[in-house]
């Protein structure tokens, strides 16, 4: 970042009261999620092995098929925000509604792949033969859902870039209360089993969507936005999330790459593997709720043209991060010992298990700066830059894990891989906060 004026101290108090408002709210929403899969896991998994294996397999389709498109949340709360610094609420809305129409366009395309073409999908995904069709079941009526849940995922940015986070968090707790609900009332009441489970998920998602839509409604007459489809916004919020795809498509395949990796180190590897990935995941989501505040602050600046505010505010969620990676750090190399016998007794997933959760904690100072620096730049609009630094860091961290069986090397030196990876992102996007490049002003980028 360019050099600047040491930061009052008022005005550093300002930016923590902000991030505190925005990132705690954001980060119980963020939790709620995972929860969703959870609840059906904990219903579905007192009916049997073969549902339960079924269950996993299209939840993880489904979270796949969801969160390439995460970028109807971040790429909304962008373009809302410049436009509440800018002074243009009506606009902001307008921007708003565009990402929601997208999200509809969206999930029509998904729902008219996902539907037809669930058995294959399935059968893609090595389901067992008694696994199957389970999964299908679930997977064809929860892809009914697949709508709302991107709707949801724009809605939460409009919500987000309006400086709310508080609103996300409500309609995550209900959704989920409910979901939970219907999980008991019609997989054992109604007695539909995994179908059932499914059905109970797809209504909570739409009563969430119907809870947002209610929210954005209000506030576009309040202010007088239009909510008809407009074929130039939306276009243009697509072209906006295009790049952010990018990146987050590269980011996924690093994760592929290294699961596929650690299956070739074999059974208790991949294991230990999954675990480790759980509690990094875990992790992120407490690092990622200050760079969602990011996204919404830095944003709102910009719009606002304040060049000198989202200097400050980026210099102060750095710090943010780097003290919130070095107590999440610090916490996991201390809980070690407690946290391995809820996953495991195993003595050949512990021993890999213990030293890799090492390498976790002591780059969590790393990655709480990654997190932070993308959410600034995401909040900027710096979309394109993102894509490019994502797609060199995964160019460069292939080869790097792919050698790992090669060279002789266990889940340890994969993390170790891991390390490197969220290194190259560190110095990609230092570089550019550093450059200033990303400060660009006006209510649109």
């Amino acid at each position: 970042m360019t050099q600047a004026p040491a930061t009052p101290r008022r005005t550093v108090r300002r930016h923590d009261r902000e991030i505190i408002a925005l990132a705690l709210p954001a980060f119980g929403s963020l939790v709620a999620e995972p929860l969703f899969v959870m609840a059906d896991s904990a219903v579905i998994g007192h009916l049997g092995t073969p549902q339960l294996a079924g269950l996993g397999i299209a939840a993880a389709l489904l979270t796949t098929a969801v969160s390439v498109f995460v970028f109807l949340a971040y790429a909304t709360t962008a373009a809302v925000a410049r436009r509440v610094g800018a002074g243009d609420l009506p606009a902001a809305i307008r921007q708003g509604m565009d990402g929601i129409w997208l999200a509809l366009l969206l999930g029509a395309v998904v729902i008219a792949a996902v539907l037809p073409g669930a058995p294959w999908l399935v059968e893609a995904f090595g389901a067992s033969g008694t696994a199957a069709p389970y999964a299908t079941t679930y997977l064809r009526i929860s892809a009914l859902g697949i709508p709302a849940m991107l709707v949801v995922l724009a809605a939460t940015g409009v919500l987000r870039g309006l400086q709310d986070t508080r609103t996300p968090l409500y309609v995550a707790i209900g959704g989920f209360s409910l979901n939970a609900a219907l999980n008991i009332a019609l997989v054992y009441g109604a007695g539909l089993g995994i179908a059932g489970s499914a059905w109970g998920t797809v209504i909570a998602q739409c009563g969430m969507a119907a809870v947002y839509l209610t929210v954005v409604v209000r506030g576009a007459r309040r202010h007088g936005a239009s909510l008809r489809p407009d074929a130039a916004g939306i276009r243009a919020s697509a072209q906006a999330g295009v790049p952010l795809l990018v990146r987050t498509l590269s980011l996924r395949a690093v994760l592929m790459i290294a699961t596929a990796v650690a299956a070739r180190l074999g059974d208790a590897e991949v294991a230990a593997h999954q675990i480790v990935l759980t509690l990094w995941s875990l992790l992120a989501f407490a690092l990622d709720a200050i760079a969602i505040a990011g996204q919404a602050i830095i944003g709102r600046y910009l719009g606002a043209g304040d060049r000198d505010g989202a200097r400050a505010a980026c210099r102060r969620m750095v710090q943010w991060g780097i003290a919130g990676g070095l107590v999440l750090g610090l916490l996991v190399a201390l809980a070690r010992p407690l946290f391995i016998p809820l996953f495991t007794s195993d003595a050949a997933v512990e021993e890999p298990l213990l030293a890799t959760l090492l390498v976790v904690a002591v780059t969590q100072p790393v990655s709480g700066v990654v997190f932070i620096l993308d959410g600034v730049l995401m909040g900027a609009g710096d979309g394109p830059y993102l894509a490019r630094a994502m797609v060199v860091t995964l160019a460069l961290f292939a080869p790097v894990a792919l050698a790992v069986p090669a060279l002789g090397g266990g889940l340890v030196t994969l993390w170790w891989a891991m390390t490197l990876m969220m290194t190259v992102r560190l110095l990609t996007l230092w570089l550019r906060t550093r450059s200033g490049r990303w400060i660009v002003t006006g209510a649109s980028r």
